[in-house]
């Protein structure tokens, strides 16, 4: 458990770098981004070894129709993620569609995953999206919405959402993680 609560919290701590410590992130320039990547990426390391090298520990016990409901939540973040590239219809209505996407992952992964280190790493990855968005929404108040976009880009979103979706689960299946129910 002590490796995923370190990756969270290095997750945390690398996402608010910039605005826990301004002058220190101003003053590494252009290094700091390798830095900041850098430490996201040994926090992911440290989620993912720590996930799977934990004793399980089940908490509560998900009902199998929750797979579904975490399908489609999946195929709802996912979509979210290509609107925000694209800047679909939803990042109209929606200010932080990726922040958006990300909850609704951490969400769909609770949901199915009643064991203490998923509501660990999926409830504080969960915790980090909502204060992020709390704390960019503090910073800056103001909202310009973007432009309405063609059709088109709203079709790519979706196709695109659900061949990565279909790509994930074929990922979990191989991994031995059975998203189908």
């Amino acid at each position: 458990m002590t490796l995923i609560i370190l990756g969270v919290a290095l997750w945390w701590a690398a996402h608010f770098f910039k605005r826990i410590a301004p002058e220190a992130r101003a003053r590494m320039g252009e290094a700091g981004k390798g830095a900041v990547a850098v430490a996201i990426m040994l926090s992911v390391v440290l989620m993912v070894v720590g996930y799977h090298g934990v004793t399980h520990i089940d908490v509560w016990y998900p009902p199998s129709f929750l797979t579904h409901v975490n399908n489609l939540l999946m195929l709802l973040a996912f979509y979210f993620y290509a609107a925000s590239g694209m800047k679909t219809a939803i990042t109209r209505k929606v200010r932080h569609p990726q922040l958006t996407g990300f909850k609704t992952w951490a969400v769909a992964h609770l949901l199915v995953n009643g064991d203490l280190a998923s509501i660990l790493l999926f409830g504080g990855l969960l915790a980090w999206a909502v204060v992020e968005v709390i704390v960019i929404n503090r910073a800056q108040p103001n909202w310009t919405r973007p432009a309405p976009v063609p059709v088109s880009k709203e079709i790519m979103a979706v196709v695109g959402a659900v061949v990565v979706t279909v790509v994930i689960m074929l990922i979990h299946n191989w991994l031995g993680v059975q998203p189908w129910g």
